[in-house]
Parts: C-alpha cells; sequence; structure tokens
C-alpha cells in the first residue's frame, strides 16, 4: 500500500514540477510540493464539507476560470464551439443563480450543499465533461424557447418600470435639492438681517 502511495506522489510531482508556483511554495516552506497539494485538497475539502467558507468559494470558482476561459474564447482562441460552451455556462449559471435567491433559507438546510454546488459547477464548466453545454442543449434551450415571448414582454415591463422609478426619483431629487437651497437661501437671509 505504501509503494502504491509513493508511486501516487512521485506521479503527482512530476506534474507539479510544470508549474514554477509550487516550486516555490517548496522552496518557501521546505515541504515537498506534493505533500502540500495534498494537504492543501485535504483541507479544502474540510471546509467545503463543514461549509466553512464554501459559498465564497463557490463564488470564486464559479467566477474566475469561467471568466477567464470566456476571454479567452473571445480575443484569442476565436472557436465558435468554444464560444457555445461559456455562453451555454453564463447561462446556467445565471439561472441556477436566479433560482439559488429565491430558496436560499431552504438551502440551509440540505447537508453538504455547497459541497455539491461546487462539484455541479466544476461538472458545467470543465472542458472534459462540457456539463453546461449538455444541460443548455438537453433541457434548458427548450424551457427558454417557449418561454420567450413573456421573458421578453417581462423585461420590457421591468424596462418601462425602471424608467418611471428614475424619472420620479430624479424629480423628487430635484425638489429636495430645491427644498435645501431655498432653506438654506432663508436662513442666510436671516442672519444677515
Amino acid at each position: 500500500m505504501a509503494d502504491v502511495v509513493q508511486e501516487k506522489l512521485l506521479i503527482l510531482r512530476s506534474k507539479l514540477d510544470r508549474t514554477p508556483i509550487f516550486a516555490k511554495a517548496e522552496e518557501i516552506t521546505h515541504v515537498p510540493k506534493e505533500y502540500l497539494v495534498v494537504g492543501g485538497g485535504v483541507l479544502l475539502t474540510i471546509f467545503i464539507f463543514l461549509g466553512v467558507g464554501a459559498g465564497t468559494l463557490c463564488s470564486i470558482v464559479g467566477f474566475i476560470y469561467p471568466a477567464f476561459k470566456s476571454f479567452e474564447a473571445i480575443e484569442i482562441q476565436k472557436n465558435t464551439s468554444n464560444d457555445r460552451q461559456w455562453l451555454s455556462y453564463w447561462i446556467i449559471f445565471s439561472f441556477f443563480s436566479i433560482i439559488e435567491l429565491f430558496v436560499d433559507f431552504l438551502l440551509y438546510w440540505i447537508p453538504f450543499y455547497y459541497a455539491f454546488k461546487l462539484a455541479f459547477l466544476l461538472w458545467a464548466m470543465l472542458p472534459q465533461t462540457k456539463g453546461a453545454k449538455f444541460m443548455y442543449d438537453s433541457f434548458l434551450k427548450d424551457f427558454l424557447k417557449n418561454k420567450e415571448s413573456s421573458i421578453d414582454a417581462a423585461m420590457a415591463n421591468a424596462k418601462k418600470n425602471a424608467g418611471v422609478i428614475v424619472s420620479e426619483f430624479a424629480s423628487a431629487s430635484g425638489e429636495v435639492v430645491g427644498a435645501a437651497v431655498d432653506a438654506g437661501l432663508k436662513q442666510k437671509e436671516t442672519k444677515t438681517n
């Protein structure tokens, strides 16, 4: 058993040799880089299952890697199949983020929710699985196509209402500023008299 573990650690070490940051970490801590990675992975797993900082970790994982890969797809690779993967990911991510807003109070009671969410995000984003594209093509695309006119109407209504709210707020702000200026002028006149 120990020989198998040592063999796996050597394989991991050879893979980590390709990344200079691990050599730097090993130099600073005087701990072999494969132990740093395994220990960090174990700690991360414990934190995820205990829920300590798991929401933040899920947000970081859900944004940083996909944002960078989206940037690469747009600016560097010019590969349309990659564009489709990342656009599908952002649709899935947005869809679940909105659902999560409304059922947040229930999620508290689901054990290991953030571990499942992290696994789902990784499945959705990784190029090996292309889970987001699968989910979009299999489920969400048909749902959105059926509801497209309702969604467009709701968005138009929200845009109209937002315009009304902004104009009313601007008008009320102007009245408040005008009243404050008038009060300041009256106060200044009474002081000079």
